[in-house]
Order: C-alpha cells, then sequence, then structure tokens
C-alpha cells in the first residue's frame, strides 16, 4: 500500500485545526504517522498553512499520494507546480534556469492575489466597524434629543406650578401689615385648637388602651375556659368507668348478702329447681286445659236452660 499526505484533526469542538503528515495509507486518521510536514488552520481568513516545502516536494517525487484537501493545500503554496516544472525539466523541456524563473513569477502572482484578499477581507471588516458606529451614534443622538425634549416639557411644568404662588409686589405697606396680623391670628389660631385637641387625644389613647387590656383580658379568659372544657372532655370518661365500676361492686355486694342470708337448701330441692324448660313447658299447657274445662262445662248449663225456655213456650 502506498504511503499518503495527509491531515490528523486537533483542537477543541468546532475549532478544529490539522498536522499536515506522512502517514500508511492503513493507520488510523489520529493514529501513528512517519512524518510532519506542517500545520492547516482554517479558522482564520485567509487560511494559515504552514509546510515544509522542500520535504513535500521529496516525498511527492518518491509517490505519496496527497488526499484531495492535501492535494488543494499544496497546490495552493506551490509545491505540485514545482513538481511539474522539474517533471519538464528531466525531459528536456526547458532548462532549470527558466524552470526557476517560472516558479518566481508563478510565487508572485500567488503572493499579489493572497495580499489582495487581506486587504479586501481588512477592508471589508473596517466598513462594517464604521457601520456599526454610525448606527450607534445616530440611535444615541435621537435617545438624547427624547431626553431633552422631556427636560424641557418638566422645566416647563414647573415654572408654571411656581408662577401663581409667587405674590405680586405692591407698593403700600398696609395690606403687608394686614397680612402679617392675619398670619399671626391664624398661627394663634391653629396654636390654641392644638392645646384642645391634646387632652381629647391623650383621653382617647387612655381609652384604646383600656379597651386593649379588656380585650386581652378576654381572651385570655376564652383560652382559660377552653382549656378547663378540654380538660374535663378529657375526664369524663375516667369517671363514667368509675362509677360503672362502683355500681358493679356495689352489685356483686348485694349478691353475697343475699347468698349468706338465704338458708342452705338441701340438694332434692336444688333438683327441682333445675327443671328444664321443657317440664315447665308442660305443666303450663296442663294449666291452660284445666282452665278450658269449666268454661265448656259452663257453657252446655247456658244451652239447656235456653232449650227448656223454648219448649216451655
Amino acid at each position: 500500500m502506498p504511503v499518503k499526505i495527509r491531515l490528523t484533526r486537533h483542537g477543541r469542538k468546532r475549532k478544529p485545526y490539522y498536522h499536515i503528515v506522512i502517514a500508511d495509507s492503513r493507520a488510523p486518521r489520529d493514529g501513528r504517522y512517519i512524518e510532519r510536514l506542517g500545520m492547516y488552520d482554517p479558522n482564520t481568513n485567509p487560511a494559515t498553512i504552514e509546510i515544509d516545502f522542500e520535504r513535500a516536494l521529496e516525498w511527492l517525487q518518491k509517490g505519496a499520494q496527497p488526499t484531495e484537501t492535501c492535494r488543494a493545500i499544496l497546490s495552493y503554496k506551490g509545491v505540485l507546480m514545482k513538481k511539474h516544472l522539474l517533471e519538464g525539466v528531466k525531459k528536456n523541456a526547458f532548462s532549470e534556469e527558466e524552470a526557476e524563473k517560472r516558479f518566481d513569477n508563478w510565487l508572485k502572482e500567488k503572493e499579489a492575489k493572497i495580499q489582495e484578499k487581506g486587504d479586501r477581507v481588512k477592508k471589508g471588516k473596517e466598513s462594517e466597524f464604521k457601520k456599526r458606529l454610525e448606527i450607534e451614534s445616530k440611535i444615541k443622538e435621537e435617545k438624547a434629543q427624547e431626553i431633552a425634549k422631556k427636560n424641557a416639557a418638566l422645566a416647563e411644568e414647573a415654572e408654571k406650578a411656581t408662577a401663581p404662588e409667587e405674590t405680586p409686589v405692591e407698593e403700600s405697606s398696609q395690606p403687608e401689615a394686614a397680612e402679617d396680623v392675619a398670619v399671626k391670628e391664624t398661627v394663634e389660631a391653629s396654636e390654641d385648637s392644638e392645646k384642645q385637641e391634646e387632652p381629647a387625644k391623650e383621653v382617647a389613647t387612655a381609652k384604646e388602651e383600656k379597651s386593649g387590656d379588656e380585650t386581652d383580658a378576654k381572651k385570655e379568659e376564652e383560652v382559660t375556659e377552653k382549656e378547663e372544657e378540654r380538660k374535663e372532655e378529657k375526664e369524663k370518661p375516667k369517671e363514667d368507668a368509675k362509677v360503672e365500676e362502683e355500681k358493679e361492686e356495689k352489685a356483686e355486694s348485694k349478691k353475697d348478702e343475699k347468698e349468706k342470708k338465704s338458708p342452705e337448701k338441701s340438694p332434692e330441692e336444688k333438683t327441682t329447681e333445675k327443671e328444664t324448660p321443657e317440664e315447665s313447658g308442660k305443666e303450663k299447657n296442663k294449666e291452660k286445659k284445666t282452665s278450658e274445662e269449666p268454661a265448656e262445662e259452663k257453657g252446655g248449663e247456658v244451652n239447656s236452660d235456653a232449650k227448656k225456655k223454648s219448649k216451655k213456650e
């Protein structure tokens, strides 16, 4: 496999720059290389290219194959042009001196083009900068004019507001004296009213303080009542349980007293007392039958008397 002239990537994200290297075609892009020839930075305008001209020419003559981007870079720097002229010298198309002259002329033209491009880029940047400055200056002037208009309007309003407050100056001094007397009277009246209002204010403040104390006392009483109610609610179930326990104890004590007072029964009586519910039911049925028999006999006698009366009639 032939050797290749290619690029290896370096730099951070979205800001790459590349090394121009001689590497085996089977090696990875950023892997091991044989020799480094230069550097290519596309982030500048125009792009910056640094390359070892002689070593690149030697590798091309040996048979190294450049990639598309490396071919463009070598053509831009004149390496391919130099190789082409040397091949013409080998074929005796022209001499080495003629080849060097042609190469020098080509280099000068190329450098002039590069210089023109750089000047064009600088002029474009300067023109854009000037346009921005002009736009910003216009915006600043417009803002300054607006601020001046607002300040003028505010000054006019202030003058209008202060104009009626100014009293006209009169030649005679009598009206001024009258005004002074009136001012003094108003001041004295205001002082008297303030003196009269002070005790009223003190009384009102005292009442407010008393009402505030009363409200605080009421609130405290309400809080204490609520706490007592809660305590009573908590104690009620305990009292109810105590009362029930006392009732049960009394009932048990009464039963014990009855058992002590009643004489002891014989075992026969106890057995008679412990009758089954079936026997008690049979006895009740017998009592019902006995109560029904005399009622039937009475009914038969009544019927016989009625028959006798009917015969006599």
